[in-house]
């Protein structure tokens, strides 16, 4: 296992902790774990890339420790009742639907290539955002709540948008048929 691949792991463990930070309202602590999170999301792909140590393994690995880590932010602030509960459902479902789209290709032998899209990187990158503005709000007793809700409406508008495109997405490659060879 290279170095990349071991600090996508430490982003895996580091899951179960924010979550708890979270429940117990040690808000500063889990902000500043999401942080540095973030820190060894850029820094593993960095020296993958830089150092070609990509791997299968961290392929697969990198985008699940990122969504791990969002979704129980957002399952445990939305339980806490400090992020709006649809807000919540939108993330989740997304993310389950993706996955599920997902596996039923595999499993009728028609996988989808995963490239991520345009606007599912702009969901990722606000679905962070206001996970870091909410978690560093409550950690360092600050009020936001102007933009807190905005911030929420534009996650959930993302949310949707970038659901909405990979469903087409899934459509689209389903429905392509196999060119039948010339007997």
């Amino acid at each position: 296992m290279n170095l990349p691949n071991i600090l996508t792991v430490g982003r895996m463990l580091a899951v179960p902790l924010v979550a708890w930070f979270i429940s117990n309202g040690q808000h500063f602590l889990a902000f500043w774990l999401f942080v540095l999170a973030g820190v060894t999301d850029a820094l593993d792909g960095a020296i993958a890339r830089r150092f070609d140590q990509r791997t299968e393994l961290g392929a697969y690995l990198d985008p699940i420790a990122d969504k791990a880590l969002l979704v129980s932010i957002y399952v445990t602030l939305g339980m806490l009742g400090e992020i709006p509960a649809l807000l919540v459902i939108a993330v989740v479902f997304r993310d389950l639907v993706i996955v599920a789209a997902v596996a039923l290709a595999w499993a009728i032998e028609k996988p989808l290539p995963i490239t991520p899209l345009g606007v599912s990187k702009a969901n990722t990158v606000a679905q962070m955002i206001f996970a870091g503005v909410v978690l560093g709000a409550d950690g360092f007793a600050l009020d936001l709540s102007i933009i807190e809700r905005p911030a929420a409406y534009l996650v959930g508008g993302l949310t949707l948008g970038s659901a909405g495109a990979y469903l087409v997405a899934f459509i689209r490659h389903m429905a392509l048929t196999e060119p039948t060879p010339d007997a």
